[in-house]
């Protein structure tokens, strides 16, 4: 890896290309100020701490939910000796456990009552690595895609932020509320797993709007609308392969270190032909507005690409339908070392139907070349599989798998 010493704080894009070649009246309005006072006064009364998402139905929450503003990453290993029925009595705890925090009731025999009576929209949503197959003597059921990523010329990865035999992602909109779920969930499975490592993050943005990452830019423009067909076929499972996942979804969990005191040399131009949009606007170079369609046709007046080819949105960007998969991102800010300004980053998660046919082909493309490299490094990545979600009370999480699948002898 060069010298971040060395690097030129500006850049061209001639130089990127080089690396990359390859109606209402006045009565009308009269009403709507009206109704917009009102409702102002409502959601200033209103308590947005004791808002709520349902913890049953076909599919688990955090998913398609809207991303609130805190998330904890939780990885665990099951413990030496462990089976089937070890697995399924930790799962029906954490289904217990969660359906009642997420309703804002405290969890059985929780020793901090008070922390879950402000459930602030908090989301629990649970998944498998190969541990958890091995352990049930079910691997003929685990999906072909559950497996570690494959080796990226760009990782570095640590393997105090890798792998895991289980994973909770908890989201919510207090921190409070995050912190108080993580520990009732880890503390009542003690017995039978040990934390592997968890990963907390952020993100603040109004609403409606578009997060930043810490390096300033908009992160996640372009993603995948809930409750849409395409959602339905990129994301959910169908269960054709393996029955038991239909509704369910696959995970992938990618630490992202930013160099920002390297990144902080660059002017605004030099970060705008990095990424590919305008740090102000987030709109693509080849366009005016963030959600314009960025168009990699288009050249100006020296028949330069206005979108540099080795610019992030270029080389992140689907080649066809099939590569697209849904985008849950969280800032990161951690102490530094010693002697260090920073250690910051991207969580980065994505849902998808299938990681080898829809996820790997961007990664590949990324790690090949991706101007934004220079900035940023893989420092930890993990792969799990998304069971469906719990139809109703007296059901638990992975039940479509362990009650339907037999056990390898």
């Amino acid at each position: 890896m060069a010298d971040p010493a060395a690097r030129a704080p500006r850049l061209s894009r001639r130089r990127l290309l080089g690396g990359g070649a390859v109606a209402a009246g006045a009565a009308g309005a009269a009403g709507i100020g009206w109704g917009a006072a009102t409702l102002g006064h409502r959601e200033h009364d209103r308590d947005p701490g004791l808002d709520t998402v349902a913890f049953y139905g076909p599919h688990q929450a955090g998913i398609a939910t809207e991303p609130p503003r805190h998330a904890a990453f939780a990885a665990f290993d099951l413990k030496p000796g462990l089976g089937r029925e070890d697995v399924i009595g930790l799962l029906k705890i954490w289904t217990d456990d969660a359906a009642r925090l997420t309703q804002g009731k405290p969890a059985l025999a929780d020793t901090e009552p008070e922390l879950a009576a402000r459930p602030a929209r908090l989301t629990v949503t649970a998944g498998f690595g190969p541990g958890v197959f091995t352990a049930a003597g079910l691997q003929s059921q685990a999906p072909h895609w559950l497996k570690p990523l494959p080796p990226f010329t760009i990782d570095r990865l640590d393997p105090a932020w890798c792998g895991g035999d289980l994973l909770l992602q908890v989201c919510g909109a207090e921190a409070t509320t995050v912190a108080h779920a993580v520990r009732v969930l880890s503390k009542h499975v003690k017995s039978l797993v040990s934390v592997r490592w968890v990963q907390r993050g952020f993100r603040d943005a109004p609403k409606g709007q578009t997060m930043r990452n810490l390096m300033g830019s908009v992160d996640g423009t372009v993603n995948i609308a809930p409750d849409t067909p395409d959602f339905d076929r990129l994301v959910w499972d169908d269960g054709a392969t393996r029955p038991w996942l239909a509704g369910g979804t696959s995970m992938v969990l990618r630490r992202i270190a930013m160099n920002l005191d390297t990144w902080d040399e660059l002017d605004s131009d030099g970060r705008a032909i990095t990424v590919g949009r305008t740090v102000e606007t987030g709109a693509p170079l080849s366009g005016t507005r963030e959600f314009d369609e960025p168009d990699f046709a288009a050249v100006d007046r020296y028949g330069i690409p206005k979108i540099p080819p080795s610019s992030h949105v270029a080389r992140a960007h689907h080649a066809h339908d099939g590569e697209r998969f849904l985008r849950r991102g969280y800032n990161y800010d951690d102490a530094p070392a010693p002697g260090h300004v920073s250690n910051s980053g991207l969580l980065f998660a994505s849902f998808q139907r299938d990681v080898d046919a829809q996820y790997l082909p961007v990664q590949q493309r990324l790690a090949d070349f991706d101007a934004l490299n220079q900035w940023t490094t893989p420092v930890g990545s993990a792969v799990f599989a998304i069971p469906p979600g719990v139809p109703g009370p007296g059901g638990y999480l992975g039940q479509q798998l362990f009650e339907n699948a037999p056990a390898q002898p």
